[in-house]
């Protein structure tokens, strides 16, 4: 990954197409640098027609430049490929380039767009955009953006922001009026070269970064967005992000908008929450979750207290806390003695704690309450629901608020429920508190917390196949289903017992070695799907019945799919006593590699749609989070009665199908439909891959 340090903190700065035209971007970036920038190195501008633009000395070429960091280019689009190629030719080892109208606009704005590409690679310039706001480093006030807002955006803090859009981002930055504080913000376009995974690898090394913020609108290379992100974790920085573009019609607005492919919304989230990606739904979100994250690190298991002056707002929080699956802290009994002595009688000292009203009348009791909640031992973080603003009163109790947690780690949470906003509110902002405005979103932010407080406390995952150097060895040959479970079977896969005949006596014979009812199954590899073609006879015994199955297998398929080749027809053991039908599954997602899908199978595919993703390869650990996680995993503990299945054979499956691609990394398709899952306690196997489809990259 690249040292971006001079590109985000440059101390000189050019401006290549620098203008004075009232309104126009390039005198925006000029006076943002200008006036309101902070360059030791300073401010140098380029414009072939003019000798100076705002009183500042202009030069005609940019080969005319002395050595600067970063050239920021904001001419027309015809003009900057060239632009760009005069910036490395003068050994310039940043540009940003903001101007609008290339892959986002038609062929010849791709083409220059490729140029871009093309001139980084070859030259080494490292190239943000086109079709950017530009960045902005609040922390030592530089803006090299052509927004109007730069000067009065400055709330500095620890995160580290980088979006491939442009308003949204300034969104966050905007957040600040409330508290949030952020330490650059990198909006990165169109990404011709770098692009969010550079920006969150470098913030990985940032001192001055605790938590890294990402605005997604596509993933164009999955590697190195793994690559990062695992980088970032492992220096103990959580990254949250909003990825747009999950339904198709955000899909098409990103496509129109930066020309990013968006990607599959269910295989991001799935690769998100395996690599510790917090992932949030809105805007509003993901400013409040980065907050949380910034000010913290979640424990594995999070204890919530409640706090208040109002009986009916920490109801409605304790509600919230509850139907979200979150745990209210049981204070000790030390914790509550304590509080007894500080409060009224009839206030409340169980959690959540009631001050009542009376706080407002005696503001001592606001501080000291709170300090002492916020010492127990159980409580990881304190919410403060708040309905109403009563001026000048409330304050003491949002000065107490900031004192307390000068003095506390665990966060204390303001929730301002009123749509009027008084000067206890701008107290909290001031004092970076950063109120949520609802109860709804406060807890949905506390969960995003406490998940990744979850996620850091399990074991670490395998390193993802993506990320590996070695090749594995080839996939043998495999054609049809009857190939394709003898491999399996190879693998320690159990298989139902089968044979491939090719006559209605081998047929017979082969189902009379069977212990009960046999199927019967075409055998052909232009046959995808079986039952389509009457390719399947099911509960079959006796050996007319069986040559009977044979003949109608072949004659249907042979009217149905009459160009199929046929290998024969599989006599295999039906298997019984089936308590669920499984998917299993690996497919090669274009972004991330190889994927695998466990869920609910045979009929229930479409109707439950109840599937768990991840990256291979996969543990123990990683297998069996999976299981529990889906919505049938009730059913496999012996639901309301029903037999207990073998979860541990199921886990087992499910780590050596892993295996199996990880040795075959040229395997591209396999899957198990149905899989089915016997009760634990009948003879023979519990697990057995009914059906099979095994794909090879082509060689």
């Amino acid at each position: 990954m690249p040292d971006l340090t001079r590109l985000l903190t440059p101390t000189s700065v050019a401006v290549v197409g620098a203008s004075e035209r009232p309104g126009s971007l390039a005198r925006r970036v000029v006076e943002n640098l200008a006036d309101h920038s902070v360059l030791a190195g300073g401010l140098h501008l380029v414009n072939p027609t003019r000798a100076e633009v705002l009183g500042r000395p202009c030069v005609s070429r940019v080969a005319d430049l002395p050595p600067v960091d970063v050239a920021v280019v904001v001419i027309p689009a015809a003009g900057v490929v060239g632009a760009v190629e005069e910036c490395a030719a003068a050994g310039i080892p940043f540009a940003v380039v903001l101007t609008s109208g290339f892959g986002e606009v038609g062929e010849e704005g791709a083409k220059w767009q490729r140029a871009l590409t093309r001139i980084a690679a070859e030259t080494g310039i490292r190239i943000v955009g086109p079709n950017c706001p530009g960045l902005t480093n609040v922390r030592d006030r530089v803006g090299m953006t052509f927004s109007p807002a730069f000067p009065v955006d400055l709330a500095p803090g620890t995160i580290g922001l980088a979006t491939q859009g442009g308003g949204l981002g300034r969104n966050i930055l905007q957040a600040g009026v409330r508290g949030l504080g952020t330490s650059v913000w990198a909006s990165l376009g169109n990404a011709a070269d770098l692009d969010v995974p550079d920006l969150v690898a470098h913030f990985a090394d940032d001192p001055q970064i605790s938590t890294i913020v990402t605005l997604l609108e596509g993933i164009p290379d999955g590697r190195s967005f793994l690559a990062a992100v695992r980088k970032a974790t492992a220096a103990g920085k959580p990254v949250v992000t909003l990825k747009v573009g999950r339904s198709e019609y955000g899909r098409r607005a990103i496509e129109s908008h930066t020309a990013a492919m968006a990607g599959e919304a269910d295989v991001n989230s799935a690769v998100f929450a395996q690599f510790g990606v917090v992932e949030v739904d809105d805007i509003d979100e993901l400013s409040d979750v980065a907050s949380l994250l910034s000010r913290a690190v979640p424990p594995a298991d999070a204890g919530i207290a409640i706090w208040g002056l109002s009986g009916g707002a920490l109801s409605l929080c304790a509600d919230a806390v509850g139907q979200a699956g979150l745990r209210l802290a049981e204070l000790t009994d030390d914790t509550k003695k304590r509080l007894a002595e500080i409060l009224p009688s009839y206030a409340a000292i169980e959690n959540p704690v009631d001050t009542t009203a009376t706080a407002l009348a005696e503001p001592e009791l606001v501080a000291a309450s709170l300090r002492v909640l916020a010492a127990d031992p159980g409580v990881d973080i304190v919410l403060y629901p708040n309905p109403l603003d009563y001026g000048t009163d409330t304050v003491p109790v949002a000065t107490a608020m900031v004192e307390v947690q000068a003095e506390t780690t665990a966060p204390l949470v303001p929730i301002w429920m009123s749509d009027r906003r008084g000067p206890a509110y701008t107290a909290m902002t001031e004092g970076g508190l950063v109120p949520i405005h609802s109860i709804s979103k406060a807890v949905q932010a506390v969960a995003r917390w406490a998940s990744y407080g979850a996620w850091r406390a399990a074991p670490p995952g395998p390193l993802p196949l993506l990320l590996r150097t070695d090749s594995g060895s080839p996939t043998p040959a495999v054609r049809t289903e009857v190939e394709a479970k003898a491999w399996l079977a190879e693998s320690g896969i159990a298989v139902p017992a089968g044979r491939l005949t090719t006559t209605a006596d081998e047929a017979a014979a082969a189902a009379a070695e069977l212990p009960g009812p046999a199927v019967l199954k075409i055998v052909s590899p232009d046959v995808a799907h079986k039952s389509d073609v009457g390719g399947v006879q099911v509960g079959i015994h006796g050996d007319d019945a069986v040559r009977a199955a044979y003949t109608a297998v072949l004659e249907s398929v042979g009217r149905l799919a009459p160009h199929a080749r046929v290998d024969g027809v599989l006599v295999e053991e039906m298997v019984g006593d089936v308590a669920l039908e499984m998917l299993v599954g690996v497919h090669v997602d274009p972004v991330f590699g190889h994927l695998l899908t466990v869920g609910a199978g045979g009929v229930l595919v479409e109707l439950l749609d109840d599937v768990q993703r991840r990256l291979l390869p996969l543990d123990a650990d990683g297998a069996r989070e999976m299981v529990q996680q889906l919505r049938v995993a009730p059913l496999l503990q012996g639901h309301r009665g029903g037999p207990r299945l073998d979860i541990n054979a199921l886990v087992d499956l499910l780590v050596r199908v892993s295996d199996l691609v990880t040795a075959h990394p040229d395997l591209t398709q396999l899957e198990l439909n149905p899989v089915v899952l016997r009760p634990a306690d009948v003879e023979g196997q519990t697990v057995l891959a009914v059906d099979a489809v095994v794909e090879v990259e082509a060689r």
